[in-house]
């Protein structure tokens, strides 16, 4: 039986409840493009997510960590997965860079292979510096360290091949579904991701910072497109797994 079920069981492989986190909100912004924030646009691509989930999927339960410009704190987002026996928690979030930098991204806990994936987590992962009393929240983790990091990669093992196996049919599906260009799936130590006991995804719709792709990210019809492409994942997900046991 793959890792990253709930526990030994005939039924185990069932995906019923699902929890959909939209980045940021609140006094955190997330990063800004020229007309819009990320805040603003990982929630309106959350909510179409799981609208297509509750009108096409009758059995899975949706669950959201924000459905308004609300500030959550990053282990509260965990923490209702983990409350509500999520089977999967999915994270979106927009991307920041150089101008030229365009395409999506799906992480996965794990250790960053490339200084470029470990500046993504540090970006995601400062909102912290605007909670209180984070250094006891989140066991002494300082975002600035490189060793916090590591030591947080180690956390999620037993979900990696579930996690993996869905951010894996994200990228499919942008880029052979949506026509997006897919930068790949990817590893690093992101905090949203680090105490959810459960597969887990961080996905990164395209980049604020990039003119064009800002201009397509903030399009409504591209927002259910791109919502389309995350929810045909979640259904081949739900299927290989169900189909398995």
């Amino acid at each position: 039986m793959l890792s990253g079920f709930h526990n030994v069981g005939q039924s185990d492989s069932k995906v019923r409840t699902v929890v959909i986190d939209a980045g940021h909100g609140g006094k955190d912004v997330g990063c800004n493009g020229r007309i819009s924030r990320e805040a603003d646009i990982a929630l309106k691509v959350a909510l179409a997510l799981g609208q297509q989930i509750e009108e096409n999927m009758p059995d899975v339960k949706v669950i959201y960590t924000r459905k308004t410009n609300t500030f959550v704190e990053l282990i509260d987002r965990a923490g209702m997965a983990n409350k509500n026996n999520a089977d999967l928690f999915i994270s979106i979030h927009c991307n920041a860079g150089p101008a030229a930098a365009y395409g999506t991204e799906t992480y996965t806990m794990g250790l960053h292979k490339s200084e470029s994936n470990l500046q993504v987590a540090n970006r995601e992962n400062a909102v912290i510096l605007k909670e209180e009393n984070y250094e006891k929240k989140y066991d002494g983790f300082d975002p600035r360290s490189p060793q916090s990091h590591i030591l947080m990669s180690l956390y999620q093992s037993a979900y990696m091949d579930n996690s993996l196996r869905f951010a894996q049919k994200v990228q499919h599906n942008f880029k052979n579904k949506v026509g997006r260009v897919s930068r790949g799936v990817k590893q690093a130590g992101f905090l949203v991701l680090w105490k959810s006991a459960m597969p887990s995804s961080l996905i990164e719709i395209g980049f604020l910072t990039n003119p064009t792709e800002e201009k397509f990210l903030n399009d409504k019809a591209n927002q259910t497109y791109i919502a389309s492409g995350i929810y045909k994942a979640f259904k081949d997900y739900k299927q290989e797994l169900e189909a398995m046991n």
